[in-house]
């Protein structure tokens, strides 16, 4: 049989990974982990046969995955397990979002987060710069 005949084959299991949805290479590269160009080219494992990764999916709908030893994220930095869930948690959405919507496969990775916060603070802080810079400016001519 050709390879492109044989579908994506989990390199962990040596399962057919049937759909997208059970893909940990489209959640790689939903989170910018590998590029689309290599999606074709890249070694294909199914979310669960990932633990490492599948366990900071956390949905009602997804059956928790738990990792004995150095990487369970018990173990982990609190504020880096909270990063990881939202990110690996929203990335697994997303492939559910985009499944069979016809949208480009260019156009399924995530959009940056937007920390409104932050962005609020920066602009405060350039807008009084700013009318430092023209008061700073006005002082001078006089």
């Amino acid at each position: 049989m050709a390879k492109c005949d044989e579908g994506y084959i989990c390199e962990v299991c040596g399962e057919a990974v049937d759909e997208i949805v059970d893909s940990d290479l489209y959640v790689r590269f939903v989170i910018g982990q590998v590029a689309e160009s290599e999606l074709t080219k890249s070694p294909e494992r199914h979310i669960r046969c990932n633990p490492v990764q599948a366990q900071f999916i956390v949905h009602d709908d997804f059956e928790p995955v738990v990792v004995e030893g150095p990487f369970d994220k018990r173990l982990l930095d609190e504020e880096h397990v909270r990063q990881q869930e939202d990110l690996i948690t929203r990335a697994w959405l997303r492939i559910r979002e985009v499944t069979g919507s016809g949208i480009p496969v260019s156009e399924y990775p995530l959009k940056p987060k937007v920390d409104m916060s932050k962005l609020i603070a920066e602009r405060k802080s350039n807008s009084g710069l700013k009318e430092e810079a023209n008061h700073r400016g006005t002082e001078t001519r006089s």
